[in-house]
């Protein structure tokens, strides 16, 4: 078995934060609910694109640091270290927003820094090299990244990247889908929380 995971919104959960950066930019009303969705359909209902491209841009920016991981992935990747289980970070981000209020953040390097103060690349954290983060300007170039990493399963929370015709038929397809709503993808197994993707995997070993 070799894991791929996706990063933003699988790995990294920005619901607070992008609720806590949109009320200090007066963006949204405070009955607005705490979740990256809901402050995204306000601003589009309002017409306001660009401002949401902007929030984008500051929350995957500068503000990443203050994103906190999903309950139960840190304890998922731990354990497959543990079983001696070989994973991979895969991540479609461009190296620069389209809008950013700094000018000069690197995303990449951003999410880089915080995959490092949650200690992925320590020894006696997770234990990745930099090799084993890649990111694709495209979601073309993130899905010619999971095969040429060789990825039996790939977890990522947008269907999109698995309903591509480029995808790979023989690799497991997990959808991480925690506002999961009743419905079915052909050939997708769609899970709720990241227990319960441990729980699939492993079984009650985990």
């Amino acid at each position: 078995m070799r894991l791929g995971v996706d990063f933003d919104n699988t790995i990294v959960c920005y619901d607070q934060l992008f609720h806590q950066v949109a009320i200090e930019k007066g963006l949204i009303p405070e009955g607005i609910l705490s979740s990256k969705e809901e402050v995204r359909s306000y601003l589009r209902q309002q017409g306001r694109e660009q401002a949401w491209t902007e929030l984008q841009g500051d929350v995957y920016g500068p503000r990443i640091e203050e994103a906190s991981a999903f309950p139960g992935v840190l304890e998922f990747l731990n354990f497959c270290k543990q079983q001696g289980i070989v994973f991979c970070i895969i991540s479609h981000k461009t190296e620069f927003a389209r809008y950013d209020v700094t000018h000069t953040t690197n995303l990449r390097t951003a999410a880089l820094n915080w995959m490092s103060a949650q200690r992925f690349f320590s020894a006696d954290g997770l234990g990745l090299s930099h090799a084993d983060v890649l990111f694709g300007a495209t979601r073309q170039q993130k899905i010619e990244h999971i095969r040429q990493m060789g990825c039996t399963h790939f977890i990522d929370d947008l269907e999109e990247v698995f309903l591509e015709k480029t995808f790979p038929s023989h690799i497991e397809k997990i959808l991480f889908a925690p506002n999961h709503q009743s419905k079915t993808l052909p050939g997708v197994t769609i899970i709720s929380s990241w227990q319960k993707i441990s729980e699939y995997i492993f079984g009650a070993s985990s």
